[in-house]
């Protein structure tokens, strides 16, 4: 690929690599499995970037890609899963170390969110990300009322997770 092109996935994936975090937060179980998750995630981008037409805003295309990834790598858990190489896609990104100190008033919700299927872990996610119902649907490739309603099914089930009245 062009010099051009890298430097600009770089940038982009600089900017919002915060979205690949917290995803991983949601997946990856451990300090380890999330940076391996952050590592598949960003090749997964990296070798699907050329195809990135700009009809969506970057971020949402980044969200299905790293989701589909994440979804892709957790349903096959069980298995073990081979990682590409990581010195083949040295990209030279500021890695901006992962605080988690602010998210630890989370932890709960996210334990419970892990008790979702892979799906709903991934509704749950962009709804809280404030995506819209129709940004929602086309990251995940649902209609538009199958993403409120699986929603409203959702929060009523982490409710009952959390012991919410």
């Amino acid at each position: 690929m062009n010099k051009k092109l890298e430097k600009e996935f770089v940038k982009k994936l600089e900017t919002n690599q915060n979205i690949v975090h917290k995803i991983c937060r949601i997946y990856a179980t451990g300090e380890a499995a999330h940076k391996d998750l952050f590592q598949e995630i960003t090749i997964q981008l990296w070798k699907a970037y050329p195809k990135f037409r700009g009809d969506a805003k970057f971020s949402t295309w980044m969200y299905r890609v790293a989701l589909n990834t994440a979804i892709t790598l957790y349903r096959k858990q069980k298995k073990k899963v081979q990682t590409q190489d990581w010195d083949q896609y040295a990209f030279k990104i500021k890695a901006e170390e992962y605080d988690d100190t602010t998210e630890q008033n989370l932890k709960l919700m996210y334990q419970a969110i892990k008790e979702l299927n892979d799906i709903d872990k991934a509704l749950v996610f962009l709804y809280l990300e404030d995506k819209n119902y129709t940004e929602i649907s086309t990251t995940l490739g649902i209609s538009e009322v199958n993403a409120r309603v699986k929603m409203n099914r959702v929060k009523k089930k982490l409710k009952e997770l959390l012991s919410i009245d």
